[in-house]
């Protein structure tokens, strides 16, 4: 009987056989859509959660200008200074850290070897905004930051391109023309939520960038770590108010600066994700239709 009704499908498998491609390849396209739509479904949401441990929790960035990401643009007369850091210290509350940071690429090097990296000038409280601890090693002391000392901290990317097996912390490595101190070393952190090598970084003092390296005084963002989530929306209006007034816009003015709350663009890569989620299953339940049709 089985093998009477196997001949029998054969039979109309060969007789119909455009018919039957097309229906294999409905179902199998069909079926094939609805496990890319599972994956990338749960796939994207662990992502979402890892992104989000990455960039900081309740974690605010604030940049002169209006755009928020890429490369370095804004003048220098609308750049931060220290001080606008330090009045937002002054009047913030509800802030857990507030770390003030420069950027720029440079080249490390340590004996023989060399290794191209971004150089970063901050502050002590920069490593918890950024809830990043050190695996050896300590951070700057405030002595060591008001004096711009030629101190470092390097990420394990670093370690492993110019020290490994060699421990760093007590070592000098030169970057650009002068020479500065390793006294601790990142715990590894991995690519950011943009797809960048976290671990490859040096972190100055900010005054030691600014004097050594930058030959000017900018700021070009300062990152905030609030302390509660309910507090974003209001610390965020806040810092707003604070730089209008230090800024001078006047009344009914554009910002001439940018505060992203990071949570925001976490959110939207989200979004870009469930709507790609539902296009697969868009096509899933048109592939699967095609094929039940074939089979009737």
């Amino acid at each position: 009987m089985l093998w009477e009704a196997i001949k029998l499908a054969m039979q109309s498998i060969r007789r119909n056989a455009l018919r039957s491609i097309l229906t294999l390849l409905g179902i199998v396209i069909g079926v094939g859509a609805v496990i890319a739509m599972v994956t990338i479904g749960t796939g994207t949401s662990r992502k979402v959660q890892e992104n989000l441990a990455k960039l900081g929790s309740n974690m605010l960035i604030v940049r002169p200008g209006q755009r928020t990401f890429g490369p370095e643009g804004t003048s220098e007369s609308r750049a931060f200074q220290e001080k606008d850091v330090a009045v937002l210290r002054a009047n913030l509350t509800g802030v857990r850290a507030l770390a003030p940071s420069a950027q720029r690429g440079g080249r490390v090097v340590f004996g023989a070897l060399n290794y191209d990296t971004t150089v970063t000038g901050t502050d002590s409280d920069y490593f918890a905004v950024q809830q990043w601890n050190l695996s050896s090693g300590r951070v700057f002391s405030e002595t060591e930051e008001r004096a711009g000392a030629s101190v470092c901290i390097i990420g394990s990317t670093i370690v492993r391109e110019l020290f490994d097996p060699v421990d760093p912390v007590g070592e000098r490595l030169r970057l650009g023309n002068f020479a500065c101190e390793v006294v601790g070393v990142l715990e590894s952190k991995g690519q950011s939520a943009f797809g960048s090598d976290q671990d490859s970084t040096v972190v100055l003092p900010l005054r030691t960038f600014h004097r050594r390296l930058a030959g000017n005084t900018r700021i070009s963002s300062i990152n905030i770590s609030v302390a509660e989530s309910d507090d974003i929306a209001r610390v965020q209006s806040d810092v707003e108010v604070i730089l209008r007034e230090l800024r001078r816009i006047a009344p009914g003015q554009d910002d001439d600066f940018t505060v992203r709350d990071m949570t925001q663009i976490v959110n939207a890569l989200s979004s870009t994700s469930t709507l790609l989620t539902g296009l697969l299953g868009a096509v899933a339940a048109v592939s699967l239709l095609v094929g039940g049709i074939g089979i009737m």
